[in-house]
This record gives structure tokens, C-alpha cells and sequence, in this order.
């Protein structure tokens, strides 16, 4: 398991330890041990939980580290928004040791799982913040993913107005991406970026806005 998600990584530029690699495998197996009373994940096995679910947080990790490297930031700050069980946040968390990861979720029992994961992890760099993106709780990141959070189109100006001017919104996308004739208020595409995960062959695809500078 630790290799398949070694190789996954190095495939997008990045490097993992052997003892990130131990730390995914062992989130997903969190994940797997709660999942039926908290209704964590569809997934058919734990296999499945990494290919699938840990490989998507992966590429995420992979682009913040090859951005955060072009413009010069050192310490990155991120957000997940819309972070269910955390496999995007925790997974970049894990994955890049010198960000820090704040996890944003509307549902108590989903906040609570990925604060016990942060705590059976050791993590240091992760924190949960129980709030609905653009309700409450202002935010100012360099990076900030979306994977489930709603329709591109009904959350882009939410999630763009959570990130600092220069910084840039992931949204995960599927086959087909919801960019056209997507306006982005304050911000503006960068570009769409197709990935497959090991788990198939279907076509995913990583949509990038940058906020314009105020």
C-alpha cells in the first residue's frame, strides 16, 4: 500500500517518506474503522480508501507544493472546504509537513472524526474548524480545495473570496469540468489540468483560479 501511494506521489513531483507513507496508510485505515457509524465512504476496501480517496488528496498536495514553490511561500496556508472525512485536507497535511491545513466542515460528527485523526496521527499542522464556508468565520489562505462542496458555478465566489489576492482556488472536477462560462468574480482561470487516480482510468480534472491582487 505505502508504495503504491510513494509511487502515485512521485509521479506528480512530490516526495514521501517512508514515514508519510505510513501515516496515510494509517489514516485510511481510520477512515475504514469508522466508517459504517459515520457513513465515511462508499469504498469497497481499504485498497479503494488510497487509490481512491488518498491519491485525489495527493495530486492536490502535489500542485500546492509545486505552486507554493513558483511564488516563494515557505510555509503555505491551506484550507479544505466542504472537508467530510479530511481526505483532501489530512491527506495534504500529512504529505506537506511545512503547511498548515485548516479542515472547514458544517457537521459535527464529521469535525469530530478528523479531530480524533489529527489527534491518532500526531498531527501538528492541521486543525478543524466546524463552520460553513462564507457563513461566520473569515478566511485568508493561500490555497484553498474543494472537492464536494457543490456545483463550481453556485461556490466560486465563495471559495475565491476565502483566499488571499495572489493565491489560488483547487476545485476537483470530474470528467467533464463546469469552467465554461464559469465567471469568476475577483478572480480569474488559470487553467484546467486532467489526472487519473490508480484505482481506473477515467478522467478527472484539477480546475485553478487565482484571486486578483486588490
Amino acid at each position: 500500500m505505502q508504495k503504491l501511494l510513494v509511487s502515485f506521489a512521485s509521479e506528480r513531483g512530490l516526495t514521501l517518506s517512508q514515514a508519510q507513507a505510513d501515516a496515510l496508510v494509517r489514516y485510511a485505515q481510520l477512515v475504514w474503522e469508522k466508517k459504517d457509524f459515520l457513513n465515511l465512504t462508499s469504498a469497497s476496501d481499504l485498497q479503494e480508501v488510497l487509490s481512491r480517496h488518498i491519491c485525489d488528496g495527493l495530486t492536490a498536495a502535489a500542485k500546492i507544493n509545486a505552486m507554493a514553490h513558483i511564488k516563494g511561500i515557505s510555509r503555505p496556508q491551506v484550507a479544505d472546504a466542504g472537508a467530510g472525512a479530511g481526505y483532501i485536507g489530512l491527506t495534504t497535511a500529512i504529505a506537506l509537513e511545512q503547511a498548515e491545513v485548516t479542515l472547514i466542515e458544517s457537521i459535527e460528527k464529521r469535525c469530530s472524526f478528523m479531530n480524533w485523526a489529527i489527534m491518532q496521527l500526531g498531527l501538528k499542522n492541521a486543525k478543524v474548524k466546524q463552520v460553513r464556508l462564507g457563513q461566520g468565520t473569515k478566511f485568508a489562505v493561500d490555497f484553498l480545495t474543494e472537492r464536494a462542496m457543490g456545483q463550481l458555478p453556485d461556490i466560486l465566489a465563495i471559495c475565491l473570496h476565502a483566499v488571499k489576492p495572489g493565491g489560488v482556488f483547487i476545485a476537483f472536477q470530474g470528467e467533464y469540468p463546469q469552467t465554461q462560462g464559469c465567471k469568476a468574480a475577483g478572480g480569474s482561470l488559470l487553467g484546467v489540468e486532467r489526472y487519473t487516480l490508480p484505482c481506473d482510468d477515467k478522467k478527472r480534472h484539477l480546475a485553478l483560479f487565482e484571486k486578483h491582487d486588490q
